[in-house]
């Protein structure tokens, strides 16, 4: 896992303090497009979203976190593999599977978009509204304590002196601001 450096001098969890979930809803209530209703046109509860942070971040605290991934590997220098005529194809099949497995690791770190994706897609503490109204629960929350309204929560996290813990203070606070600002039922629960 990268190395951060210039790590903040004050603890991750302050980093979202109630004024800061105030700030993301007077932003919200101001916003132009509505944060609860997610791409199926639905809308979900603040709860329902609550619960999808917070297995995002159960699920970094289990498999790991990583800020980006590495991409610029030079993976055309990394392939030992034989291709000569007599090999069979259960041989040819063995090692297409030892090199898959020695060159892309074990380690299953995720980075804050992909946690709350991979989250969406198990379907069990939520679907894949509740992880887009989720990323734009985060957005709100790093608009309103950045201050800038262009701030976006995946490259806040993408930053170098970003740690384990920042990702884990934003997801607890985003978790803070669904369950306190958000729907309390959706609409097919009121209908």
């Amino acid at each position: 896992m990268p190395t951060t450096t210039n790590a903040p001098a004050f603890a991750p969890a302050a980093l979202f303090s109630d004024a800061t979930l105030r700030e993301a809803a007077r932003i919200t209530a101001d916003s132009y497009q509505p944060l609860w209703t997610g791409p199926s046109g639905e809308q979900s509860s603040g709860e329902a979203v609550a619960r999808h942070l917070e297995a995002t971040s159960a699920l970094l605290d289990q498999d790991g976190w990583i800020r980006v991934y590495d991409y610029g590997k030079d993976w055309s220098t990394g392939a030992h593999l034989a291709d000569d005529d007599s090999m069979t194809v259960k041989d040819m099949l063995r090692a297409l599977l030892r090199f898959v497995r020695d060159e892309s690791g074990t380690e299953p770190h995720r980075t804050l978009s992909t946690a709350l994706r991979h989250v969406g897609e198990a379907g069990k503490a939520g679907d894949t509204d509740t992880a887009s109204v989720a990323g734009h629960v985060l957005d709100r929350v790093i608009q309103a304590h950045t201050g800038s309204d262009s701030a976006r929560a995946t490259p806040w996290s993408e930053r170098q002196h970003r740690t384990h813990a920042d990702i884990t203070a934003l997801l607890m606070a985003g978790a803070r601001f669904a369950r306190t600002y958000g729907p309390r039922t959706t609409a097919w629960q009121e209908a």
